[in-house]
């Protein structure tokens, strides 16, 4: 699977808007490593929640 964001980058979760915006911590085998804003760190497995980057 080809993840279309690296570390440092924003991303959020559309299934999950109120976690507000997180930035990319780590990407390890697939699991994501995420810190929110409203929520604080979550680890997310990518093949099962997809996270949308944010361009600004």
């Amino acid at each position: 699977m080809i993840l279309d964001y690296e570390p440092g980058d924003k991303v959020t979760n559309k299934e999950n808007k109120d976690w507000g915006i997180g930035q990319v911590q780590s990407i390890i085998n697939g699991k994501v490593t995420v810190n929110f804003e409203n929520v604080g760190k979550k680890v997310i497995n990518s093949e099962i929640i997809r996270l949308e980057k944010i361009y600004k």
